[in-house]
């Protein structure tokens, strides 16, 4: 298993290539197909509903992205899928719906989003609904999350999907709910074998990370998230071998 050379060429246009002042939210249809219209690859984040649907929506709650508020694993995917995406005319989608969308027309790279809550090990209800809708889908497709065991619980529902590792430095004020000492042992990204990942997904402001190159050394993908300049994604590129990026026209390779 290995991730395909699709995602180490275009630019990953982060939570698709959203632009409200074009009327396109982030992860919505919209900017699913405008980043398929330009060239780009796609990355998403996925959350779960009440009923155990995969959902195409970044955050936990409903409240920064749309006129509803609550977490959105408090509602069933049908009410879900008939709440608007503010300022614009989408509806939040189910990843079915995205994946029957690209069908297979661009590189599509999802972030399972943490379920534990303190990136710990109890998931498996996401991963699996994931698995499900991924089955059969004949597209460039990888899997991704903060969470090792998101990964490694992934792996055994799908081995055959490329899994990796979305990584960063663990600053204790980006994560308020998860012990510290946990923090400190992710930040080393000592679970890249043990969850069966094959690439990584850093953030771009720590590229120099002693383990980052250390796992390059070793030929594993570094991609990064999320390069906001091409000023930026110059100085990404001497590291990273791809970026995921938001905010301005990243370039496509010639």
């Amino acid at each position: 298993m290995t991730l395909p050379d699709s995602f180490l060429t275009a630019p990953l246009a982060h939570r698709a290539l959203h632009d409200l002042s074009q009327g396109r939210a982030e992860n919505a249809p919209a900017s699913i197909e405008a980043a398929i219209g330009a060239g780009y690859g796609i990355e998403i984040d996925i959350q779960i509903s009440r009923d155990g649907r995969a959902m195409v929506f970044h955050d936990y709650r409903l409240d920064r992205l749309t006129d509803a508020t609550g977490f959105i694993r408090d509602r069933d995917a049908t009410e879900l899928g008939r709440i608007r995406l503010s300022g614009t005319s989408d509806t939040i989608p189910t990843l079915a719906q995205v994946l029957e969308q690209v069908a297979g027309r661009a590189p599509l790279l999802i972030e399972i989003k943490d379920q534990d809550g303190t990136l710990g090990p109890a998931v498996g209800r996401l991963e699996q609904a994931v698995a499900d809708d991924l089955a059969g889908y004949r597209g460039d497709v990888a899997v991704m999350s903060f969470n090792p065991n998101s990964v490694r619980v992934f792996g055994g529902m799908a081995p055959h999907v490329p899994r990796g590792l979305t990584t960063c430095d663990f600053a204790r004020d980006d994560w308020p709910g998860v012990p510290g000492v946990r923090l400190k042992r992710l930040a080393g990204i000592p679970d890249f074998d043990a969850a069966g990942a094959v690439f990584i997904s850093h953030d771009v402001t720590d590229l120099q990370n002693a383990r980052v190159q250390q796992l390059k050394s070793r030929g594993v993908p570094v991609l990064c998230w999320t390069v906001r300049s091409a000023e930026q994604e110059k100085l990404a590129r001497q590291v990273a071998q791809n970026i995921t990026f938001e905010g301005y026209a990243a370039a496509l390779p010639s």
